[in-house]
């Protein structure tokens, strides 16, 4: 059973930056993709960024350059968030996809003071 581990996050200033960390284990495979969605108080939930397998990344518009998602081991991964606003405050989620099955992990909220 593959499980996604999320860290990071936290309180930061406008400005500041936050790094998120997601971790699978339970496969000796390669997570097909890694993504993260976040979802904001009051609104629906929208992807923020996704990883394939091969590194090719795609952000959402509002990124606008400022995350960065890297990789440090087989299926272990952080996406670097700088220049953060109060308008990326919201609770952050990693999905992994894995032969058809998607898997999600636990959550961790960022919150970005002006």
């Amino acid at each position: 059973q593959v499980r996604l581990v999320e860290s990071g996050g936290g309180l930061v200033q406008s400005g500041g930056s936050l790094s998120l960390s997601c971790a699978a284990s339970g496969s000796r495979l390669l997570l097909d993709s890694i993504s993260w969605y976040r979802q904001a108080p009051g609104k629906q939930q929208e992807m923020v960024a996704e990883r394939l397998a091969g590194g090719a990344t795609t952000f959402a518009d509002f990124v606008k350059g400022r995350f960065v998602i890297s990789t440090q081991k087989k299926n272990a991964y952080t996406m670097q968030m700088n220049n953060l606003q109060p308008e990326d405050t919201a609770v952050y989620y990693c999905k992994g996809r894995l032969l058809g099955r998607t898997y999600w992990g636990q959550g961790t909220r960022v919150t970005v003071s002006s």
